[in-house]
């Protein structure tokens, strides 16, 4: 099929939940895309912050190959070496004591408020369910994830939303303090805000959630969905603000694009929930699981990280020269290879152009855009974008 005959007969046969530009994506090789017309673009984007290394990578490739000729799916009613390996190895890097494996960040969530109200039910009394969450927060688009996430544009028409959920706003202990009762039973919260506008904690923002859920016997629920597993220079964002929670969901880069999420807890948590109460026909299978073993062990060697800040710095340094020199930056911010540049034009036409000249980049909350490049990025991929952005912003 043509380029042209692609995207009609999408048109005609898929559910129209993206906007999608007017081109076709062929295949992938290292920071770069391909068309069906053979157009080359430097991927910004990365699968929102999915593919940490990138298209064609030889080692997980292998890995693919290697399980896939030796198990693909198998019940979960079964034990299976790779789902138990890839536990322990996140076991032995986090703070946690158990992991539940899902198919996303969204069913992440979801298990993590069963698992809160379920510990809570046990240890406090089935009146106490509620969760603080935060404005501009986004945690996913099914219902109980959907009504976590401090958004109302995202609620309008799929009304009315679960019950259970108080929002605070984001740096700003005192509205949390406000917000707590004796039916509050955790907080849930991102590091670094990923579809709110890449808005990072305060460290003493965080350190006061956790010293708030001590002393009111709360759990503290991170969400690294979007800023784990290196994107942000540590294998988890928690690493920099001197705290553990006791619960995480994680996704996006774990399997290098294949469907795996997990919710990290502690046992104190784990201990209440029993067989049955929760599961997942696809979640933690072999295949998945087994290519995500091989990705995750790269990403926490700590020459790996170090090379992620190291290119972070070049790449924030840089785009502060970049908006001394345009008019068109109000703001940069972010942590690692997760930035946020809030625009004084209109970011969709940013993107757009930006695309058109070779370069994915994508929105993010207010009239910002987002660069999510691939983990293994390079300084040279890090000056032909800010060529190509610069381009973009002169014109507009």
């Amino acid at each position: 099929m043509k380029t042209k005959d692609i995207i009609a007969t999408e048109k005609k046969v898929i559910l129209g939940t993206y906007t999608r530009p007017e081109f076709v994506i062929s295949h992938g090789d290292g920071v770069y895309l391909f068309d069906t017309d053979g157009k080359k673009y430097l991927d910004f984007v990365s699968g929102i912050a999915v593919n940490a290394f990138g298209y064609n990578n030889k080692q997980t490739q292998a890995a693919l190959r290697e399980q896939s000729e030796r198990l693909w799916h198998c019940s979960n009613l079964y034990y299976t070496q790779p789902q138990v390996e890839l536990a322990e190895l996140l076991v032995y890097n986090t703070f946690a004591d158990k992991v539940f494996f899902c198919n996303s960040g969204t069913e992440a969530i979801e298990a993590a408020i069963k698992f809160a109200r379920k510990w809570a039910s046990a240890a406090r009394g089935k009146e106490n369910f509620q969760i603080i969450t935060f404005n501009r927060s986004f945690h996913g688009r099914t219902y109980g994830a959907l009504s976590a996430t401090g958004q109302p544009k995202f609620w309008e028409n799929f009304g009315p939303m679960l019950p259970g959920f108080d929002f605070a706003e984001f740096n700003d202990l005192e509205s949390v303090k406000k917000l707590i009762s004796a039916k509050t039973v955790a907080i849930l919260v991102e590091p670094v805000q990923g579809e709110g506008g890449v808005y990072t904690a305060d460290p003493e923002f965080l350190q006061g959630l956790r010293q708030l859920c001590d002393e009111n016997n709360c759990l503290l629920i991170l969400d690294e969905i979007q800023c784990g597993f290196g994107r942000t220079g540590t294998f988890c964002a928690y690493e920099q603000y001197g705290i553990l929670p006791d619960m995480m969901t994680v996704a996006k880069p774990i399997a290098g694009g294949l469907p795996l999420g997990a919710v990290l807890l502690k046992d104190n948590i784990a201990a209440h929930i029993k067989p049955g109460e929760h599961g997942t026909t696809f979640g933690g299978g072999p295949l998945v699981t087994f290519v995500a073993h091989d990705i995750l062990k790269r990403i926490c060697q700590r020459s790996f990280l170090d090379s992620v800040k190291e290119k972070s710095q070049y790449l924030i340094e840089k785009l502060h020269e970049l908006q001394a020199k345009v008019p068109g930056i109000s703001s940069i911010r972010g942590k690692g290879l997760m930035i946020g540049i809030e625009l004084k034009v209109d970011p969709g036409t940013v993107i757009k152009k930006c695309a058109e000249d070779g370069l994915l980049i994508c929105k993010t909350g207010g009239n910002a855009v987002r660069f999510l490049p691939p983990l293994i990025v390079e300084k040279d991929h890090i000056d032909e974008a800010l060529v190509k952005f610069e381009n973009v912003l002169l014109t507009l």
